[in-house]
């Protein structure tokens, strides 16, 4: 029966580190940044990155997977946006409250992020 409760706590998380798993990558969290600024198409993302289309695309489908993002067509291209911005917000700037405390103070969010309203005081 012990087996089996773990398995039952183990499955119950299962969808939190799926969506951990998509802050995984530097680069993922580079996109995010850019997309809490507005739509960005590929090829944006890929002259700011500095990274393969095939590899954009890759993050991207990552974080589309994880319902973080969204998309439409525009022409040719697809234009990529945050599906929940709001929530994204909160939870980087619950990041950065996290990071600050063990010292490896960052900023996640360009808008609200702590280095954002520092230069607006």
């Amino acid at each position: 029966m012990h087996t089996e409760a773990v398995v039952a706590e183990v499955t119950a998380v299962i969808p939190a580190a799926s969506l951990f798993h998509s802050f995984s990558d530097p680069n993922r969290l580079v996109i995010l940044q850019h997309l809490q600024l507005g739509e960005h198409r590929v090829v944006d993302l890929v002259g700011h990155l500095g990274l393969s289309q095939s590899t954009v695309s890759k993050h991207l489908a990552c974080l589309k997977d994880a319902d973080m993002v969204t998309s439409r067509p525009e022409g040719r291209a697809s234009l990529y946006s945050l599906k929940h911005p709001e929530a994204l917000v909160e939870l980087l700037s619950a990041a950065e409250q996290m990071l600050a405390l063990t010292g490896d103070a960052v900023t996640l969010c360009p808008i609200h992020g702590t280095a954002a309203v520092s230069s607006r005081t």
